[in-house]
């Protein structure tokens, strides 16, 4: 099967610049695996689609406001990108402008509160850069650091906060799992009025997931490697939903992602961490997922890709061709569907 397989037109207009001033007002557009019917909704009418005794699964990961603004000893503007968490301050970084950030390069932040330096160069041409700072890292993070957006967003982010869902718990993801971007403390109280349990797994998302798949044949792609968890609680629940004749929904790939990685050949579930490079495509047999709530995905992208697997190619490329027809907002700030 062919990248070019998953290609579709979207015209850049359609890409969403900036959140809805209503989280739960986004559309929702409602597609059926099995015969490829469509329908048009909002967000705030999923509870229509969900039945008691499903549960939703739900990436709690928070995003890191990894993108430092600084400035170099002779006063240049100078960029830093956090990656990876190397320890004791080291981290694995994306710097601008990479001809001046050299190793033994010194960079300060806000009004130097907070100082790196550089400490070596990998191959790919990231840094190894070195913080130091007096109390704690996430906090300052939190107070110099911007949101690392998507590169097909070129409007500043006025609320940092728009860029977290409202579960938001455990730091570390490099990107949105935009998915839930769409639910409210309200609508979750909806959904568990209803006898629908709401269950959460952490994925911390890497900038990986922005790569476009350059492999003509989708299976010489490399996919990039995520961090995630599930804790008992979680599997457990996942296990009385399936046991009892319950729907699992995941809301996004990530949470998607992260339960197909650990659940048994069975479709058990049991508590894990570790890394995760899973690459599902169609020809996939899902384990423990039964419905999708997702975003609109880029074009020829791993993600389009994982739905294809769901729904299949034609269906999944059909809808996608309706929802520009109709002017939906695509991407991390974008409409939703839900694939059922």
């Amino acid at each position: 099967m062919k990248t070019s397989d998953f290609d579709f037109y979207l015209p850049e207009k359609l890409i969403a610049q900036t959140p809805l001033e209503r989280r739960d007002a986004s559309r929702l557009l409602a597609l059926d695996r099995e015969t490829g019917d469509t329908s048009h909704h909002h967000f705030y009418d999923l509870p229509q689609f969900l039945r008691p005794g499903d549960c939703l699964v739900l990436n709690n990961s928070r995003v890191l406001p990894a993108r430092l603004i600084g400035h170099r000893p002779t006063g240049g503007a100078c960029e830093v990108l956090l990656l990876i968490d190397r320890g004791e301050g080291l981290w694995e970084c994306l710097v601008r402008p990479g001809r001046k950030l050299r190793p033994g390069a010194q960079v300060s932040f806000g009004d130097g509160q907070l100082t790196a330096t550089v400490e070596g160069e990998l191959p790919d041409g990231k840094r190894f850069v070195r913080f130091h700072y007096q109390g704690i890292f996430l906090e300052i993070l939190e107070e110099l650091g911007k949101m690392p957006l998507p590169p097909y967003i070129k409007e500043e982010l006025q609320d940092q906060e728009r860029y977290q869902t409202v579960y938001s718990k455990v730091t570390g993801s490099a990107a949105a799992p935009t998915a839930g971007l769409h639910f409210t403390p309200e609508l979750l109280e909806r959904v568990q009025k209803m006898d629908v349990k709401v269950c959460y797994v952490t994925l911390h998302v890497g900038l990986g997931t922005f790569r476009p798949v350059k492999a003509e044949e989708i299976t010489d792609h490399e996919m990039h490697a995520e961090f995630c968890q599930i804790s008992q609680e979680t599997a457990n629940t996942i296990n009385e939903t399936k046991k009892n004749g319950g729907r699992v929904i995941c809301v996004g790939t990530t949470s998607c992602r992260t339960i197909e990685s650990f659940a048994g050949e069975d479709g058990t579930m049991t508590e894990r961490s570790g890394w995760t490079s899973i690459f599902i495509y169609p020809g996939y047999k899902f384990k423990v997922l039964d419905a999708l709530i997702t975003n609109f995905h880029l074009p020829q992208s791993t993600l389009i890709m994982l739905v294809s697997a769901l729904a299949g190619r034609e269906n999944v490329l059909a809808a996608y061709q309706e929802a520009v027809r109709e002017k939906y907002r695509f991407f991390s700030f974008g409409d939703a569907m839900i694939i059922s």
